[in-house]
């Protein structure tokens, strides 16, 4: 993998969140701003309803991410809900060169990947306003099968127990309020964050 300037990174934000808290739809009303910009992942998973090709995701096979992996053109790469997810080298560095914001929308595993590489890059983790919430929120989606959303459910415990690993936490129980704290956090302004937003939250919640 070619080395680059770490200094750039500066400009990079990861935000994570588990399924159904919210974050595509935040990420989708900041990219208004014409400063900030999404870095659109690879994935070996299908389409589901209502996603485009190159808009949500490059849809690609496994067997095509896997060769992409061996050529090393990811900046990293996870195993997600058994399908592979990954952030494309090139695409990245090109949007930083040209002084852009990117937002890199990956789990926490790619979040870790990314801090150990490129310190300087800044991470955000956006919680739910409860478990029962969360799960409320993915049931009412629609889109997925009983056993999908209980894997789900499974899989967002361990990710929220990663927040506290991030730089800063929103909790999303207030739309416009979280999309002004994303915003912020991203176009690095002075955070006047409340008491809901910490290293170690103060929201527990009960699985």
């Amino acid at each position: 993998m070619v080395d680059f300037d770490n200094s750039i990174f500066k400009k990079l934000c990861v935000v994570s969140a588990p399924s159904g808290a919210g974050k595509t739809s935040l990420i989708k009303k900041i990219l208004k701003d014409k400063n900030i910009s999404v870095c659109i992942s690879d994935t070996s998973r299908k389409p589901r309803v209502g996603e485009a090709n190159g808009i949500d995701y490059n849809f690609i096979s496994s067997d095509e991410f896997q060769d992409k992996i061996k050529n090393e053109k990811y900046l990293e790469h996870a195993m997600v809900h058994g399908n592979f997810y990954g952030t494309l080298i090139d695409s990245v560095v090109k949007l930083l060169e040209d002084d852009i914001i990117v937002i890199l929308e990956i789990d926490f595993q790619g979040a870790e990947i990314i801090k150990k590489k490129f310190p300087l890059s800044r991470s955000i983790f956006i919680l739910p306003p409860s478990f029962e919430i969360l799960e409320k929120r993915l049931r009412e989606r629609g889109t997925d099968e009983e056993e999908i959303i209980i894997e789900r459910l499974e899989n967002a415990k361990i990710e929220l127990s990663k927040a506290k690993n991030y730089d800063y936490i929103i909790v999303n129980d207030d739309f416009a309020e979280a999309e002004k704290k994303l915003h912020s956090f991203c176009m690095d302004k002075d955070l006047l964050f409340d008491d809901k937003i910490r290293k170690e939250p103060l929201i527990h919640f009960d699985f």
